[in-house]
């Protein structure tokens, strides 16, 4: 592994989708929401949120304790989540 560097909005992977907003994550929410019968499809966008969240964080996002926060809020969507 090389040395951990700082993220910036101009160095983050073209990849992951900054939820830079409270709007951003409660939008995603939505998403996940819509989707939770589908318990693999939720896991996975749930991944992604908190991924998206971590690094809007590390490249300086505005008020990080509202984002995880609201990022949190996923784990009172009721889908199975798996750990292999």
């Amino acid at each position: 592994m090389s040395d951990i560097e700082r993220y910036t909005p101009q160095t983050v992977p073209e990849t992951i989708e900054l939820a830079r907003t409270v709007e951003d994550v409660a939008r995603r929410l939505a998403a996940i929401h819509a989707v939770q019968n589908d318990d693999e499809h939720a896991h996975g966008l749930a991944d992604d949120l908190y991924r998206d969240v971590l690094a809007a964080i590390a490249a300086g996002a505005d008020d990080a304790p509202i984002l995880a926060a609201a990022a949190l809020r996923v784990e009172t969507l009721d889908f199975a989540r798996w750990c292999a």
